[in-house]
């Protein structure tokens, strides 16, 4: 299976969620080709959640797995704590009182 460079997932996954009047902003560019994606879902009530790509160990699927979540600023921490041990990362911010980030979707997989 051929996988999608990071720059080229991050610029489809923008798209879908400008086409859902979600707001998003790149916070920061990773590597474009392997480089890791986080994805920020602040709630504009003082707390987020941040997901990252991983594996589900049961059924060997990749998944969106919730690294951290709370208040803002422990977030952030705990994304300024993976941007410090990998430079390459991606990061990217989703403004959603509901929460919604469509990486639920399987073509987000």
């Amino acid at each position: 299976m051929t996988r999608l460079t990071s720059d080229i997932w991050v610029s489809a996954y923008l798209t879908r969620l400008r086409l859902e009047d979600i707001p998003v902003y790149v916070l920061s560019k990773g590597d474009p080709t392997a480089g890791a994606i986080l994805v920020k879902v602040n709630h504009l009530d003082g707390t987020a959640r941040v997901l990252h790509r991983s594996w589900d160990l049961q059924s060997g699927d990749r998944i969106w797995a919730e690294l951290s979540t709370g208040d803002e600023p422990i977030v952030d921490a705990s994304i300024a704590k993976q941007q410090a041990f990998d430079p390459d990362i991606w990061v990217i911010e989703i403004e959603a009182r509901d929460g919604r980030h469509l990486l639920d979707d399987p073509s987000l997989a």
